[in-house]
């Protein structure tokens, strides 16, 4: 058999029901590969070996009694560490706010632990998610496997750097602005950011505009559908979208030939230069070479989006920092960005918070029309290559939030109209640099999305 780490997790699962091994013999596996490489990439802010150690030999004495085993027995992964797991320190990547035990699992963890996952720690994010970079004052940085002197991406950066280094099969993000595709294609992984409710334990009451999303990280678009499988296998999900999900089967199949809308606009155009690096643009050139190969119809798009977008969006996605509960005497201790961001959103009235999520609406109302012309929709996964580390934060917070924009212009208008999307690596620069596509699809379509991204990675 080969290194463990080097199976896929579905791969994982079916030598784990086999017996070939066992749940502590794989958990200690990726225990001894996060103590050996998380010093360099820095993906792990708490590693939790001793609750996991005990999970995985209850999970291996329920399998000795011959018990009904769950989809995901067995199968190690982690969460960001914005997510709640009873017991564990819930640190939101920020010094600002106390590190004190959570009283209790989030909804999400409660599923996967329920499906048989076992968690080995809390992973890196950027303060309170905000940015596409995982960076902040309370851990090392999360740093790209594949260069380890670029950014992994955020806020899912600490996951998906993970996953990409065998630290973990596969990893639970969530996305509010693109925080599961940009590190996907940053690393190289498959992330898939389902739609609006798919996931319902994905969900935040906090968040304004309905843009947050859990969903997959994973190295496959099988091991995708695995765990997209497991996330949404709860009484809500199954209650709005039927009883038996089989995503991972979209994947195995990888069937469907479609209409394709390929476009490099973005609505950040109307606020910043925008350009794609030559990397990027073969990215998306190679995307279209790919699926036109396969046999999919891949024709040149014409969208129009509303220039008030930017602004819209950005006072709607930095609102919830206004609701933050600290002493002034802790505002010193958060990042430059979160600072100028609360800033900004202490001074927004209730009146300006509801117009900008009226623009939003209208936006996502024109823009899904534009969109449903077609099966599915192409674009650049990133307009740049991987970041260095410190290259937002060594520059004033407004610039900072800039360089995220032209960086990443292409995702948090997807959350914007609710719709699913994935990121897909189509190829690797000579830098060793992983450039991908966005692919986007119609309401529900996560399956399809994941047979395509399937297709190509058969293709490659």
């Amino acid at each position: 058999m080969s290194d463990l780490h080097e199976l896929s997790a579905l791969q994982q699962r079916d030598a784990v029901r086999r017996g070939e091994v066992g749940s502590r013999e794989l958990t200690e596996h990726y225990l001894t590969r996060i103590e050996a490489l998380n010093p360099q990439l820095g993906a792990f802010i708490t590693v939790t070996a001793e609750q996991a150690l005990a999970a995985a030999r209850d999970a291996d004495e329920r399998q000795a009694h011959g018990q009904e085993l769950p989809r995901l027995h067995g199968l190690p992964l982690a969460f960001k560490d914005l997510t709640d797991v009873a017991g564990v320190p819930t640190t939101h990547g920020s010094s600002a706010v106390d590190h004190v035990p959570a009283p209790a699992n989030h909804t999400l963890v409660d599923v996967l632990q329920a499906a048989g996952a076992i968690s080995l720690g809390k992973t890196q994010v950027p303060e309170f998610g905000l940015t596409s970079y995982s960076e902040n004052r309370i851990a090392r940085p999360a740093r790209n496997p594949l260069d380890p002197a670029t950014s992994p991406g955020g806020s899912s950066g600490g996951s998906a750097a993970a996953v990409a280094a065998g630290m973990l099969p596969f990893a639970p993000g969530s996305d509010g602005g693109g925080s599961i595709r940009i590190p996907a294609a940053a690393t190289g992984l498959v992330g898939l950011k389902p739609g609006r409710a798919r996931v319902p334990a994905g969900s935040s009451g906090e968040d304004a505009g309905r843009l947050v999303v859990a969903g997959p990280l994973a190295r496959t678009a099988a091991d995708a559908g695995l765990l997209m499988d497991a996330m949404v296998d709860e009484p809500l999900a199954r209650a709005a979208f039927g009883t038996e999900p089989d995503f991972l089967g979209a994947a195995l199949r990888a069937e469907g030939r479609f209409r394709i809308g390929a476009s490099t606009l973005s609505p950040f155009a109307a606020s910043y230069p925008l350009w794609l690096e030559p990397e990027a643009q073969a990215a998306f050139d190679q995307g279209i070479r790919l699926l036109n190969g396969l046999g999919h119809d891949v024709l040149d798009a014409d969208f129009r989006y509303d220039n008030r977008y930017p602004d819209a969006f950005t006072t709607v996605w930095t609102s919830s920092l206004a609701q933050l509960r600290m002493p002034a005497s802790r505002e010193p201790q958060l990042m430059p960005l979160t600072r100028a961001f609360r800033r900004r959103a202490l001074k927004k009235s209730p009146a300006e918070l509801a117009a900008a999520l009226g623009i939003l609406a209208r936006f996502q109302e024109d823009t899904v029309a534009q969109f449903g012309v077609y099966d599915l929709v192409l674009t650049p996964a990133l307009a740049m290559t991987p970041r260095p580390v410190g290259w937002y934060t060594s520059t004033s917070a407004e610039v900072d939030y800039m360089h995220q924009c032209q960086y990443s212009p292409y995702t948090s208008m997807i959350n914007v109209c609710g719709l699913p999307a994935i990121a897909v690596p189509v190829l690797t620069t000579a830098r060793g640099h992983s450039m991908g596509i966005q692919l986007v699809g119609k309401p529900g379509s996560e399956a399809l999305l994941l047979a395509v991204a399937a297709q190509l990675e058969n293709e490659r």
